[in-house]
């Protein structure tokens, strides 16, 4: 038989779900076979809900459960620190794997029993893997700062061949990394396929005769990867029977930690899908700006699109858990003061066509403010006026926003003036306090005003 990839990623808050990721256990219990290797490409013990309240260990039940064979690092497997991480992996079944990062000198984890390849008999044949982590961790989760990177894509180069040289028939790429490097990897570094995470846009496709493969987040799909033909086949793992150890270990985590307890009552479901979440005006977006600026008191709330994690709709009783889960970092909600000139930088920058690195998206949710387009720009009003340039106006943001230049980078911590609640107590405070009612009422154009 031809060896097979069974490719998962990116399951983050799956685990707030147990139903969710018990079905993904489910699908890789029924697909397993001794001609398959299941491989995860990072981020699978978190962010989420579960994760926050156990540093990631949540993701044990579902390792347990699955067995898989390798795995690399996501940057979020850093949320809860290094040795958070390092306990992860010695208590995990699988072989982890991370070729391209370093510590006070060191790989990354190598105590802990992180190699920087490996290579897996399956059915006859030797399948060598190589894990890479994208080098902008540091830029997107706190904590990292410590950590030294090479290049990706010369790291697969380097270390393709060498496991060929022991003996692997195949050879495959985990890559945490931007697409553009996954798909550098597929075309220059020899490998048979690349099995990406990070972005959750799912999509697989060939690049330069090499298969790569995205399965996107929270579970929604896998990958199945035939090493010898080539041929991916996509799974929907939430067609499968759930394994009902891994949901009843889950649920049991939840009730111990009070995270189900109903705080309110949503009657039109809110969306959290990609498309909604930085295609323009959002429910769930408003609802988010409007906690801010309710807990602060300050002139505008923004919540940055990529701050908000996807998953299931909040509809009908809301948990503790389903309102955490829509952002869950251990990120204090900060008050910064701009001038006018800088809050209209801010407003520009919320669509991702004018940030380098971004995309066709836009990446602001507004509380206290209405975004207008017009001539060809963007203008901000606020208490029905416009910003003027000369003034002075107080926005609450996530900390998290200060302290990056990847979204929103006119905004730094030199204009952080006070620091509130975690932003997930916010969120569910506001909720207790003030329900879920989030309507859409123009405080951004629609996509055809923004052209």
């Amino acid at each position: 038989m031809s060896p097979r990839v069974l490719h998962y990623s990116d399951l983050e808050n799956a685990y707030d779900t147990p139903d969710r990721i018990a079905r993904v256990a489910g699908l890789l219990a029924d697909r397993r076979a001794p001609d398959a290797l299941l491989a995860g490409s990072g981020d699978n013990t978190g962010p989420g809900v579960l994760s926050l309240v156990a540093d990631g260990h949540q993701s044990l039940d579902f390792f347990d459960a699955v067995d898989p064979h390798v795995e690399t690092v996501g940057n979020h497997d850093f949320d809860h620190g290094f040795d958070a991480l390092e306990s992860i992996v010695e208590g995990s079944p699988q072989q982890w794997v991370l070729a391209n990062v370093r510590l006070d000198g060191e790989r990354f984890g190598a105590a802990a029993g992180v190699d920087p390849v490996t290579t897996v008999p399956v059915d006859g044949a030797t399948v060598g893997v190589v894990g890479v982590l994208d080098p902008a961790t540091p830029d997107m989760t706190p904590g990292t700062d410590a950590l030294d990177f090479a290049d990706p894509v010369e790291t697969v180069e380097e270390w393709a061949p060498r496991l060929r040289e022991r003996g692997a028939d195949h050879v495959i790429a985990l890559a945490h990394t931007t697409d553009d490097d996954a798909r550098s990897i597929a075309s220059e570094t020899g490998v048979d396929a690349v099995l990406a995470g990070h972005s959750h846009h799912q999509h697989a496709g060939v690049v330069d005769g090499t298969p790569l493969t995205r399965p996107g987040a929270t579970g929604q799909y896998v990958y199945e990867v035939d090493l010898e033909s080539g041929d991916v086949i996509l799974h929907e793992p939430q067609e499968a029977d759930p394994a009902p150890d891994v949901e009843s270990a889950l649920r049991d985590r939840i009730a111990t930690e009070g995270l189900d307890e109903v705080v309110a009552h949503v009657d039109t479901p809110l969306s959290r899908d990609r498309e909604r979440r930085l295609g323009g005006e959002w429910r769930l977006g408003n609802f988010v700006a409007d906690a801010y600026r309710w807990k602060t008191g300050a002139d505008v709330g923004l919540q940055n699109g990529g701050g908000i994690r996807e998953g299931p709709p909040l509809s009908g009783a809301v948990t503790v858990a389903d309102l955490v889960s829509v952002s869950p970092f251990e990120e204090p909600v900060a008050v910064a003061s701009v001038t006018g000139t800088e809050l209209r930088s801010v407003v520009r920058e919320a669509d991702g066509r004018h940030v380098d690195g971004l995309k066709d998206y836009w990446y602001g949710h507004v509380s206290g403010m209405r975004v207008a387009a017009e001539n060809g720009g963007y203008v901000p009003y606020v208490d029905g006026d416009a910003v003027d340039p000369a003034d002075r106006y107080t926005v609450a943001v996530p900390n998290y926003i200060l302290i990056t230049d990847l979204e929103f980078p006119t905004l730094t911590e030199d204009h952080a003036v006070e620091h509130d609640d975690l932003q997930y107590e916010v969120v569910v405070d506001y909720a207790r306090e003030c329900g879920i009612d989030a309507p859409l009422d123009g405080r951004i154009p629609d996509a055809a005003a923004r052209e």
